[in-house]
């Protein structure tokens, strides 16, 4: 049943649906008081000019194989660490799920191997974690920093 449809019944009246106003929703620019945090001002700051404008073009902070090689190194240390988690809870459940006899079998008392295999996954994660961090910290930092400081040489 819509609103424009005719009466069932020819002695009640039917109401016409009022129609919509046509006003697009129009948010308020970014400088409203809504939009701000309590620590931005409200008021629009004029862009910093620029005193030295060199007749030579400076050169980029860093050389785009810095950047390559910094990308490498972070997609390197990034595949290495979720590999190592992961693929360690996922041999777990694949051994779970097709080798029970494999995790049935005890170890000593009444610890199983699926069971020594599961608590086990905490200590290699925080391995994967320390790996992460060594590795950043060897290929990834002295890289990045490279890149910063010739940033800020400019």
């Amino acid at each position: 049943m819509s609103y424009g449809s005719p009466p069932s019944s020819p002695y009640s009246s039917w109401p016409e649906r009022p129609p919509k106003p046509s006003r697009q929703h129009q948010p308020p620019p970014p400088q409203h008081p809504e939009y701000l945090l309590p620590w931005q001002s409200s008021s629009l700051s004029p862009l910093p000019e620029r005193t030295d404008s060199p007749a030579t073009p400076v050169a980029a902070p860093a050389r785009h194989g810095d950047l390559r090689r910094l990308r490498t190194a972070y997609r390197l240390l990034r595949r290495i660490t979720t590999l190592t988690a992961l693929g360690y809870f996922v041999v777990f459940l694949l051994l779970s799920g097709f080798a029970k006899d494999l995790m049935d079998r005890t170890l000593f008392g009444g610890l199983t191997l699926g069971l020594a295999l599961g608590l086990c996954q905490l200590p290699v994660t925080l391995f994967a974690v320390v790996l992460y961090e060594r590795t950043a910290r060897r290929t990834v930092d002295p890289l990045a920093a490279r890149i910063r400081r010739a940033g800020a040489a400019r």
